[in-house]
């Protein structure tokens, strides 16, 4: 098997719906929100601690694990599971979005048979073509590999999104016919920035590929407005086979994940919640905190009242805020943890909202505090 996904019910109100996705490293259920470990690690956490948070699938990156250690090395290893100890399911991206922000002058180095771009670790010269991506992530071994595509920012012209996205469904092809990793997924990418026509266009020529599950890209590239991912979403979302799963890339507000759960999405990834726990801050019901502001050096509440995390059982914003002061690396690491259980747990809730045919309610109530001034 390489994956099933199982509709369980549609929400009354919304586009919302409650499914499983079933794949050879266990079940799942959506939405759900995937924690990124871009090099094979959740960045400063342990598989357990990971796991502890009722984490699903999670990620890693097909470029960063293609120079070091290598493809290969990963494969000599037992794959990316045996490889990092984590015995959930595991999704690779194409690599396509670090690639293509390597990439200097688009026009020369973006070329029908690939991308040539620089090294970020020693400027050496590098070609990866959409076989390419293929081959490595069939390497790696994850449960769920994504199509190379381009990831042209919002910035783009209509005529270079629409040229872009041709190239990008001819990659998909080209990508699915070396695709020979027979116990892993192939996603195929829809692109097409706000505009409906390529939107639909691009769902509608990736559709026919039959790809085993679908992302919605192109909306975490460049700044986009909250108004253009939503747009992103709605042209895209109607155009998408009901059994299959629906991944909205790059994206972890908490708002934009409960926006994106209304409107059809099943699965999110960012690397959100620990990038910002490095810098002191954390999410709660009442928006995000940071830490190192000195009114919590004597706070000795934890994180979010009522938050089950690990790190709300056991510390005091009070002693977080003494870490994260110090540079401690423990001040990341618990700040992580809670972050990642945070969108973990908001999406818990929201497949009980879908449940209860409660989800604008619970959007309502869940934006009144988070967005209350701290």
């Amino acid at each position: 098997m390489k994956i099933k996904y199982t509709l369980i019910q549609k929400e009354q109100n919304t586009k919302a719906r409650l499914g499983k996705i079933e794949t050879n490293s266990g079940t799942v259920e959506t939405p759900m929100f995937m924690p990124v470990g871009t090099k094979a690690t959740i960045k400063g956490l342990s598989p357990e601690e990971v796991k502890a948070c009722n984490s699903g699938i999670i990620l890693a990156n097909t470029y960063h694990l293609w120079l070091r250690p290598g493809e290969d090395i990963v494969a000599h290893c037992g794959g990316l599971h045996k490889f990092m100890n984590y015995d959930g399911p595991i999704l690779t991206d194409s690599g396509g979005y670090q690639v293509f922000s390597l990439a200097k002058n688009k026009e020369k180095d973006i070329t029908e048979e690939g991308v040539h771009f620089k090294s970020h670790i020693d400027g050496s010269n590098l070609f990866l073509t959409p076989e390419k991506s293929i081959e490595i992530q069939n390497k790696l071994d994850s449960d769920i590999a994504m199509s190379f595509d381009e990831c042209p920012p919002a910035s783009a012209s209509y005529e270079y999104l629409k040229n872009s996205i041709e190239r990008t469904i001819r990659w998909a092809k080209r990508g699915k016919q070396v695709h020979n990793n027979p116990n892993q997924a192939l996603f195929g990418i829809v692109q097409g920035g706000a505009h409906a026509d390529l939107r639909k266009y691009s769902a509608q020529e990736t559709v026919k590929l039959d790809f085993d599950g679908y992302s919605i890209g192109g909306v975490a590239n460049d700044n986009e407005s909250k108004e253009d991912m939503y747009k992103a979403i709605d042209y895209s979302i109607p155009y998408l086979p009901e059994d299959k799963v629906r991944y909205l890339m790059g994206v972890g507000e908490p708002i934009d994940i409960i926006e994106g759960v209304i409107r059809g999405v099943d699965i999110f990834d960012c690397v959100l919640p620990t990038r910002i726990a490095r810098h002191g801050q954390a999410f709660t019901r009442n928006g995000k905190i940071n830490l190192n502001n000195a009114k919590y050096k004597k706070d000795l509440q934890p994180v979010e009242e009522g938050c089950d995390c690990y790190t709300c059982k056991n510390y005091s914003r009070a002693y977080i805020r003494h870490l994260i002061t110090t540079d401690e690396m423990f001040g990341g690491r618990l700040l992580s943890i809670h972050n990642i259980r945070f969108l973990i747990r908001l999406t818990e809730e929201l497949r009980q909202a879908i449940k209860e045919n409660r989800i604008l309610e619970y959007r309502q109530e869940f934006i009144e505090k988070y967005e209350k001034d701290n």
